[in-house]
């Protein structure tokens, strides 16, 4: 592992030194739902002015987003990108993401390469097939059919959403299928985004950062609004006054005036204006529990300590 700007090795794996400063910030809020152009993504990009909305005809789809993400790579822009996912499941507490199953895969790209295969055939890079597969449905609670194998209360959680909830946030369970905070189907679509850029971008913290052209790392937009001084019970912001307030509190200017201010827009227009705040904190690059494995199997959400 290696700081973000690929100087000296780092003492251990998760552990990072600064040396790099991003130039360019963004940030995608994802969604997961079955249709061509889901309502819930959206884009934004910060350089030194105010967050901006990224404009795409006809809106953007998961396909979209992946050409705009493999454009980045071929140009090598200077860009720190915050995915609002989950980019794997739980591993470290049972030693596996699916216990039980002699098929489950051992690390995150092997997650990523076996929720592709089995999605191969679902549209719009959904994920379908994978929560209805007849062996992996078992560890997901989903509408009216609660898997034998998905556990007590919440479900599992990675490691980092355990950290998350000892600071007061409330993270799901990426096994989780059912209500507004379900984030599962978004994970896994998300993994097929992810297999296949193929390395072309870095994603932190499963790969070592490079000196230039653009980075991936998980973020968690509530982490966004409670550091830009948003209470706990309303994260979301719905109009142009109350996100400038808070793209104040991180030090940004205005946002540009944006199309729309429903939640997706808005935790990406302060996604990104959170990243260019933070990007520079050694500490988010080392967190003290991020050890190998859960580098190289549940990864970490970038602002968790």
């Amino acid at each position: 592992m290696v700081g973000p700007g690929n100087a000296a090795p780092a003492a251990r794996p998760g552990r990072a030194t600064l040396t790099r400063r991003f130039t360019r910030f963004a940030a995608i809020d994802w969604s997961g739902q079955a249709v061509e152009r889901p309502a819930g993504l959206a884009v934004a990009e910060v350089g030194d002015g105010g967050p901006a909305l990224v404009a795409r005809d006809g809106g953007w789809s998961r396909a979209g987003i992946l050409d705009w993400l493999t454009m980045l790579a071929e140009t090598r822009a200077d860009m720190l990108i915050g995915l609002d996912l989950s980019p794997a499941l739980p591993f470290v507490d049972a030693d596996s993401y699916f216990p039980g199953w002699p098929k489950s895969p051992t690390d995150a790209r092997a997650l990523w390469a076996m929720v592709e295969r089995r999605a191969a055939d679902d549209p719009h890079l959904a994920a379908t097939s994978v929560v209805n597969d007849a062996e992996l449905s078992r560890h997901f609670r989903r509408h009216r059919a609660c898997g034998d194998l998905f556990g007590q209360g919440r479900g599992r959680l990675r490691l980092c959403e355990e950290r998350q909830r000892a600071a007061g946030f409330s993270p799901t369970s990426c096994f989780n299928l059912v209500g507004a905070a379900q984030v599962g189907k978004s994970s896994l679509t998300g993994m097929r985004v992810l297999h296949r850029l193929d390395g072309r971008i870095p994603v932190w913290p499963f790969d070592p950062v490079p000196e230039t052209g653009p980075v991936l790392v998980e973020i968690y937009t509530t982490i966004a609004a409670r550091t830009a001084g948003v209470r706990a019970g309303r994260s979301k912001l719905r109009d142009a006054e109350q996100l400038d307030a808070a793209l104040a509190v991180l030090g940004s200017p205005p946002h540009v005036p944006s199309p729309r201010y429903d939640d997706h827009a808005t935790d990406a227009l302060l996604g990104a204006a959170w990243l260019r705040a933070v990007a520079h904190d050694p500490a988010l690059w080392s967190p003290p529990a991020l050890s190998a494995q859960v580098a190289r199997t549940e990864g970490w959400t970038f602002g968790v300590v």
